[in-house]
């Protein structure tokens, strides 16, 4: 089985998985292979994400939460371009191990989103997210939760899957967040694809919207 077919199986095992435990499992016997297979089809959210992240926050100005870190790809990134308070969840202990070994994290926390998260309200700056909201992985109500732990005048930025935009209820939530007086659309990104060389019908949409 070649690289790309292997990482197109364990997406699915990830996209089918039916509770917070089994993808948590899904993704601890996928976390030593996930950078190389992934790359094979030519992942481009984790390192993508990192323009929107330059584009609405000054350097110097942090903490910064990768919502969903996975094994960290997007850290180095940002350290690179001088963002140094950054800090990363995820529900998979074997991807934070990874995240760690990169050196860019001074926080990393394992917790699920779509239950509570372990900061204080206002803590961050802004939060980032890619490749989370998809499939069988965070609901839209985890918003709610990021949003409680991130300043006012701060930003969120993530991704959502065509597929569970609509059924999986995130343009409500958009809307209530909006209604509550939680945070305001600043910028909606067109469809555009996950996957630089494989997968071409896996498509997202950014979204960044500003605290209130």
């Amino acid at each position: 089985m070649s690289t790309s077919d292997k990482a197109a199986a364990a997406l699915e095992s990830v996209y089918t998985a039916g509770t917070p435990e089994a993808l948590a499992h899904a993704y601890a016997a996928w976390a030593a292979t996930y950078d190389g297979e992934t790359a094979a089809l030519g992942y481009l959210l984790p390192f993508l994400v990192v323009a929107w992240v330059t584009r609405y926050v000054p350097i110097g100005e942090g903490p910064l939460l990768d919502a969903g870190c996975g094994t960290g790809l997007s850290g180095p990134q940002l350290k690179a371009l001088g963002y140094g308070d950054l800090a990363g969840l995820d529900l998979s202990p074997d991807m934070l191990k990874i995240a760690g070994s990169r050196g860019s994290y001074n926080d990393l926390r394992e917790a699920a989103l779509g239950g509570p998260l372990p900061w204080p309200d206002g803590h961050f700056r802004a939060f980032f997210s890619t490749g989370v909201f998809t499939m069988g992985h965070a609901p839209a109500t985890g918003l709610y939760e990021l949003v409680r732990i991130t300043q006012k005048g701060g930003h969120a930025m993530f991704t959502v899957r065509d597929q569970v935009f609509e059924k999986g209820g995130f343009r409500a939530v958009f809307d209530e967040l909006e209604r509550q007086g939680k945070w305001q659309a600043v910028e909606e990104s067109p469809w555009f694809r996950c996957y630089a060389i494989a997968e071409p019908d896996a498509v997202v949409k950014a979204f960044v919207f500003e605290i209130t």
